[in-house]
């Protein structure tokens, strides 16, 4: 079987949803038809974006095209390392155990608690008072 032209993973964090999609590149990375630093600039950010090329050693040799909504930078900026870590593993199933080793590939299952009748807010009751 060829080798397809792209290798595409979905990653999730919070209410973020990132469709990454990685090309044969140079280490370009464009999120929402603009360039990282227009969209991150919080270096921070962009670090936790690229954990996944740097504990590979892949870095370089992709370009990378995201499509990310919903949540706020920082789940967005996990989500895209999700999805990064996913499409990596597409493209070499050898690289299994150094993204599972890194904690990359597991899906941060920490979500907002829904609210609940008779309080004010998740787990917030209303105060007690005796009269």
């Amino acid at each position: 079987m060829a080798d397809p032209a792209y290798f595409y993973g979905t990653g999730k964090r919070k209410t973020a949803i990132a469709r990454v999609k990685l090309v044969a590149g140079n280490g370009n990375i464009v999120i929402n038809s603009r360039p990282l630093q227009e969209l991150f600039p919080d270096a921070a950010l962009q670090t936790v974006m690229q954990e996944p090329f740097k504990a590979t050693g892949t870095a370089g040799k992709f370009n990378v095209i995201v499509k990310v909504e919903g949540g706020g930078i920082s789940g967005q900026a996990a989500a895209i390392r999700h999805g990064i870590a996913r499409a990596l593993l597409k493209a070499d199933e050898a690289l299994k155990p150094v993204l599972r080793q890194h904690g990359l590939l597991t899906r941060d299952a920490r979500i907002k608690e829904r609210k609940k009748y008779g309080l004010k807010r998740a787990r917030k009751a209303p105060q007690y008072t005796k009269r």
